[in-house]
């Protein structure tokens, strides 16, 4: 067959070229879902905002005694951890650090960039990032931007956060 010249098929390529109509649908009820979903949330209170960040620094933040740290590579994610923290604890944005992992070969400087303007927070007060071999037996897919880690040294206030996802988890009985 190697010798046998491809012609891609005019239906597939080029400018008339169309998605199945399952993908189309697919898209549709995405779209739809979003719209939905956007629409049961309606504008946060205070009290929502709250539980809702303290919901993903449950999921997402280190356990660590003495250090708030939030990683992702969401930046919807990063950006609602970001204010969330600001608008309900003291932060000192002077004590904020962040650092980036990164695979080799990708665009280190884009990426600080890109999670410096995510998080508000300069990039001086980037640690050293983390340069990952890739190894394209675990993954194919790459985040172009990265990880980032959003740091803070407190005791007290990651006590505190602690103690408000404990009050969270304690609303919910757990079976059994």
């Amino acid at each position: 067959m190697r010798d046998v010249p491809f012609t891609p098929s005019k239906r597939r390529y080029g400018p008339q070229a169309r998605w199945h109509p399952w993908k189309e649908m697919r898209l549709r009820e995405i779209a739809e879902m979003h719209r939905v979903g956007a629409e049961r949330i309606g504008t946060l209170s205070d009290e929502a905002f709250l539980a809702a960040g303290v919901a993903l620094y449950a999921g997402e933040g280190a356990k660590t005694d003495g250090k708030i740290r939030f990683a992702n590579t969401d930046p919807g994610m990063v950006t609602l951890f970001c204010a969330w923290f600001r608008k309900f604890f003291d932060v000192d944005e002077s004590r904020l650090r962040v650092r980036v992992y990164l695979h080799q070969g990708l665009d280190l400087d884009a990426a600080e960039e890109f999670w410096s303007d995510i998080t508000s927070v300069p990039r001086a007060q980037f640690g050293k990032p983390y340069r990952a071999e890739p190894d394209p037996s675990i993954r194919k897919n790459k985040h172009e931007m990265g990880c980032v880690y959003v740091d803070y040294s407190s005791t007290r206030l990651h006590r505190e956060i602690i103690g408000l996802v404990h009050a969270l988890l304690s609303l919910v009985a757990i079976p059994g």
